[in-house]
């Protein structure tokens, strides 16, 4: 008999449940859009953090770098001119530390040691400065800019060398070069790359002279697999091209941490440990252990670098987060308010109906579970409804894919330890750098199931309307409604 009678009203009173149903749907369908967009944003948030410190890193442990007044941040070159005055062809390479302070490699193993961490590895970070060029009756000698004054390899030489006593024509490379475990391929920065030719290292060649070079470099130097890069004297074999996943590489060149410390005359030192920790929910607590096993090192977290993302992807996120949350409550509740109140009307307009029902030997509990049922079906519906509207709305920002801007480099520069000291240990400073992230929406089960859920709730909360208005009719209002 109930669901006789529930089938026989709801095809009586189609255009009233659609509408109840309707309500339910847009709020369900709001609730989907946003939350669909949300995990696309911290997709592309992750996205952007896996670009600035690899793939599988929670965090890092650097020590800040000199002061950059003192004589270690300021490498000299000095071209004696010739006696005759032609002045030969020279040349001058200087490797450096860049970006940090140097760590004991034994530190590596520390860190590792800390409960919640479930791998470390330590990298060496490089710039290398080469200067060539012939000089004439002087003497060329490099300001207190240091290997920081030149620009991007290839670029015209800084200001801030000079000339004394003579003439000079010159050319400047400056490269990074990246020393990395290659015993541990799944951490570290060259995991936020793809080879696209060739190979990566091997586990085997930890003294070997190869090396992986950034796409954008061999394009620029037109290395390929198989060609032959110098640095300092020593010829590295190219066994494979690396492309960024997303901005820029976190170096030009990598090479086996041993070649790199060799080159550096930094033995078995590192200036950055990445740390990957066994459970996300152990970082705070993995990062002030290692800050008082390790002290003076700075701890950065891939939480401390999300804050410091800027640019419309960062507006967005927070939107997301804050006005998209807040307005899908606010429509939800509306949505459950207005069915609920559709509801109640609608029984108020069946009290003939109900009243004789009553007169009949319906009990009040049997005419609830009646509506209430009823209220429920809509609810489902307009669940319905509301998940295919939402899916349509996932679909539709995915198959646009609006492109957002990242901003990089809201914290200090590369010696910092902060964002820019994060991208900075690997490679080129990330102050500056702008990456465009596409935007998707996925949508995952947990939010079909929640659909669902508010469906179900919904119908509920109207029923409960309806419920509550139908349990207090009397045999005596269908009379009252009759004359």
């Amino acid at each position: 008999m109930f669901f006789t009678y529930l089938r026989r009203e709801l095809r009586r009173r189609r255009k009233a449940a659609l509408v109840v149903a309707s309500g339910l749907a847009l709020g369900i369908a709001l609730v989907i859009v946003v939350s669909s967009v949300s995990a696309g944003m911290g997709r592309a948030q992750d996205k952007v953090l896996q670009s600035l410190y690899g793939l599988g890193t929670d965090m890092t442990v650097t020590k800040a770098a000199a002061p950059a007044g003192s004589d270690a941040q300021r490498p000299r070159f000095r071209f004696d001119a010739q006696d005759d005055g032609s002045g030969g062809e020279q040349s001058s390479d200087r490797v450096m530390v860049r970006g940090f302070q140097t760590l004991a490699g034994s530190t590596v193993g520390r860190v590792g040691a800390q409960s919640g961490v479930a791998d470390a590895v330590g990298g060496l970070s490089l710039q290398v400065v080469k200067v060539s060029g012939a000089f004439t009756r002087g003497r060329f000698e490099q300001g207190e800019g240091g290997g920081q004054g030149f620009g991007r390899a290839g670029a015209q030489p800084s200001p801030q060398g000079r000339v004394e006593g003579g003439g000079a024509d010159f050319d400047v490379n400056n490269y990074s070069v990246y020393g990395t475990d290659v015993t541990k391929p799944g951490l570290g920065p060259l995991t936020s790359s793809k080879i696209t030719s060739g190979r990566s290292f091997t586990r085997s060649e930890t003294d070997a002279r190869v090396a992986v070079a950034d796409a954008a470099y061999a394009k620029e130097k037109k290395l390929k697999t198989g060609s032959t890069v110098t640095v300092k004297g020593t010829k590295f074999k190219v066994v494979g091209i690396a492309t960024a996943d997303s901005g820029d590489a976190a170096a030009d060149l990598y090479v086996p941490l041993k070649q790199a410390q060799t080159l550096a005359g930094a033995k078995d030192k590192v200036t950055t440990i990445y740390v990957k920790a066994t459970d996300s929910q152990r970082i705070g607590s993995v990062k002030s252990e290692i800050q008082k096993d390790v002290p003076g090192t700075t701890v950065t977290t891939s939480a401390d670098l999300a804050g410091t993302v800027s640019g419309s992807l960062s507006t967005a996120s927070s939107l997301a987060a804050g006005v998209g949350k807040w307005l899908s409550i606010v429509v939800l509740a509306a949505a459950f308010l207005v069915a609920g109140l559709l509801t109640s009307s609608a029984v108020s307009r069946r009290v003939r109906e109900f009243g004789t029902l009553k007169a009949l030997g319906w009990k009040s509990g049997r005419v609830t579970r009646q509506v209430v049922g009823e209220a429920v079906v809509n609810g489902l519906v307009g669940g319905a409804l509301g998940i295919a509207l939402g899916l349509a709305g996932a679909y539709a920002v995915t198959a646009v894919s609006p492109t957002l801007q990242a901003q990089l480099g809201g914290g200090g520069g590369a010696g910092g330890g902060g964002f820019g000291g994060f991208r900075g240990g690997p490679g080129r400073e990330a102050a500056g750098k702008t990456l465009d992230v596409a935007l998707t929406a996925p949508v995952s089960l947990t939010v079909i199931a929640l659909a669902v859920a508010l469906a179900v709730t919904g119908g509920l909360v109207a029923g409960a309307f309806g419920g509550w208005r139908a349990s207090r009719l009397r045999p005596a209002d269908a009379l009252r409604r009759v004359e």
